[in-house]
Parts: structure tokens; C-alpha cells; sequence
């Protein structure tokens, strides 16, 4: 997977805090030709546990975490389009994060790194469309926390993007919402083994909290339905009937296994600082914000899910609401999917077929600003 150096000390990130970055590396990958007038690109914005790796198979032999969305042929179709997408800025996945050094060579961030507000993911993904030739983006599209990440760069660059994909995202996370990840948050914290975010020099892993949170998340990612669906109340193991405190139902099963691989995949410090993100993410208190991107004419499409209770339709609606209020272009769909939060991740026709008819409305044009 390549990796760029796009701040370095003569010219370092500056993030919305005012605070700087002296050193940022973004690992990313691409699919697809980007074209002669360079607009043909989409710039997908991952999800809080996401990575670079959209589609192709990985080192482990694992699928891209959007194999059902993107690649020939696909609504995101990499024979028309060129995809990019990188690792966020904080992550774990080879772009600079908490877990990073300083400096090459030098002592790991951990706890000192900066907090970061959902801008400062925009101004990192702006240079490296910038670094590839982009002149314009055909579309930005993301969901969950990559939905939010497009909001925000429709909102402040309008300019820079002719689509805007927002899909089971939220421009304002509720009480509940970040109820759930303060818990997590807090599993991670008071693990012994998080050693105040210097694990990584004492050796010591903060598994436990890491699996809780990630555990306790993926509940809020599936509906009642999908949960009874795949698991009901049967046991893991035929011949055991219950009784103790051990992994008895196919349900504690599968989230015991949900925590194990993210154990091998996330770093506890990147799961503070982007979850932390999302809390304080409210575009729209600043008044008029949607404004620039309605004179632009930059083009929303938000979707949101049936069953989705994490970020249920009435996230989306604000959204639309919001947009409409400011004279902006925005088409809604709500999509009828049995499974949760996460049917942004499946396969579901309906779905498929808005993203692809919305990015085919209008093919990619010449005109216009710039990254």
C-alpha cells in the first residue's frame, strides 16, 4: 500500500485546534485511471474502523471492507471512475496517528497527540487529491463517520467536489449515541494495560477494554431483527446447555470473535481519538454553513436505513433538512434493509442502485474549482 509524506517541518500540519503536525503520513490506496481533466475521481471517507483497503485482498488473505460497493462494474465503478481512499489521519493503518512517533525515530505520541476535529480529516484528504492530480472530485462518499467526513468537506470546499454521498451518517450524534462510546472509551482507559497510552513502550496491550468497546459497538451496529435472524437463542455448541459464565450462545460467540479480530486490526489509542471526533461533530451550529455549498451547486445524496439505530433516519433527515433550508440539491432515500447499521456494508439492491444512479446522473465535467 503506498504511503505519502504530506507535512513534513517545513510545512506542517496545521489542524483546526491551531496545534501542528510536523509530520503526517497518509497511507492510501487507488483503483481505477484517473482522466486528462483529472475529475473523474470519487474520494471514499472511511468509517471509524475502516481502512485504506476498499477492495482487493489483503496480506491476510481478508476481502476490502466495500468489496459490495466498489470495483468494475460496481456502482462506485473503478472502469469509470477513480477511486481513492485513505487511511484517516489518527488511525492505525499506516497514515500518522497516536501510536506514531513524533518524529522519525523518536518517542510514540500517545496520549500528547492532538485532539482533531472532523476538518482536520478534510484538509488531510484535500492534499492528497491534490497530490494525485485531482482537479475536481466527482464525488466524495462515505458512511457512518465517512459520511460525516463528506458532510464536512461539502460544507467547507463545496468547490471541491461535484457529489456529496452521505449514507447512514449524522451531523449531530445524540445523548445515546455517545453514551455508547464513552463506555467504550472508558473500558479502553481503565484497562491496566493501557498504561495511560504508553503500552506500546511498556508492552503491555490493553486487550480488554479494546474488546469491550469493540463488542459493545458492534451490538449498536446490527438491528433485533439481523441479531435474531443469525443467532436467535441458540447455543454455540450443540451439547451444552448453559450454566455458567462461559461463551454458551452463538451470539456471545460471535462477538467474542468480533473483539479477537479487531484485537489483531485497531490500536486502542486510534479508537479514543476518532470515536472522540464524532461526539463534538455538529456542522451546522454555525449558522448559514450549508450556504456556499447551495450557490456551488454541489449535489447531496443521503441515505439512510430502516433498521439502522445507531444513526437512525431522523440523523439523515436533519441532514436534508438542513441542506433544503439553505436552497441546496438533495436526494433522500431511506432504504428498507433488515440489518442495521451495517447494511451500508451489504449488499442491498435498492441501496446499490441509488448510489449508482446518483453518480451516473451527471459523468464527470470539466468545469469548476479545484482541490
Amino acid at each position: 500500500m503506498p504511503t505519502v509524506r504530506l507535512y513534513d517541518a517545513d510545512q506542517p500540519l496545521t489542524l483546526a485546534s491551531g496545534q501542528q503536525l510536523e509530520l503526517v503520513d497518509v497511507a492510501y490506496t487507488t483503483h481505477g485511471t484517473l482522466n486528462e481533466t483529472g475529475d473523474n475521481a470519487v474520494f471514499i471517507c472511511h468509517a471509524l474502523t475502516g481502512d485504506a483497503q476498499v477492495i482487493g485482498p489483503r496480506t491476510d488473505g481478508r476481502p476490502g471492507w466495500w468489496e459490495t460497493m466498489v470495483g468494475p462494474g460496481k456502482p462506485i465503478d473503478t472502469d469509470r471512475y477513480f477511486v481513492i481512499c485513505p487511511n484517516l489521519l489518527g488511525g492505525c493503518q499506516g497514515t500518522t496517528g497516536p501510536s506514531c512517533a513524533r518524529e522519525d525515530g523518536g518517542e510514540i505520541w500517545g496520549l500528547d497527540f492532538p485532539l482533531l476535529q472532523m476538518a482536520d480529516f478534510v484538509t488531510v484528504h484535500r492534499a492528497l487529491a491534490a497530490h494525485l492530480g485531482v482537479r475536481r472530485l466527482h464525488a466524495a462518499v462515505g458512511g457512518s463517520l465517512g459520511g460525516m467526513q463528506v458532510l464536512q468537506w461539502a460544507l467547507d470546499h463545496p468547490q471541491d467536489l461535484r457529489h456529496a454521498v452521505i449514507i447512514a451518517a449524522s451531523s449531530r450524534l445524540t445523548a445515546q449515541n455517545i453514551a455508547f462510546s464513552a463506555v467504550a472509551r472508558e473500558a479502553i482507559l481503565r484497562d491496566p494495560g493501557f498504561a495511560s497510552g504508553r503500552y506500546g513502550e511498556t508492552g503491555s496491550v490493553p486487550s480488554t477494554g479494546l474488546s469491550i468497546a469493540r463488542m459493545m459497538a458492534h451490538i449498536t451496529y446490527l438491528s433485533e431483527e439481523a441479531m435474531s435472524e443469525k443467532f436467535g437463542r441458540r447455543f454455540q455448541s450443540p451439547g451444552r446447555t448453559g450454566g455458567g459464565f462461559g461463551i454458551d450462545f452463538a451470539v456471545e460467540s460471535y462477538l467474542a470473535h468480533q473483539a479477537t479480530s479487531f484485537l489483531n486490526r485497531f490500536d486502542a489509542l486510534s479508537y479514543l481519538y476518532l470515536s472522540r471526533v464524532m461526539d463534538y461533530f455538529d456542522p451546522f451550529a454555525t449558522e448559514g454553513v450549508a450556504a456556499r455549498a447551495a450557490e456551488v451547486g454541489t449535489d447531496f445524496c443521503v441515505i439512510s436505513f430502516d433498521s439502522d439505530w445507531r444513526f437512525d433516519t431522523g440523523h439523515s433527515l436533519r441532514i436534508v433538512d438542513q441542506l433544503l433550508d439553505s436552497g441546496a440539491s438533495v436526494t433522500f432515500r431511506e432504504i428498507p434493509s433488515p440489518w442495521g447499521h451495517d447494511s451500508f456494508l451489504l449488499d442491498v439492491d435498492r441501496y446499490q442502485d441509488t448510489v449508482r444512479a446518483f453518480l451516473s446522473h451527471h459523468g464527470p465535467e470539466e468545469d469548476g474549482g479545484g482541490v
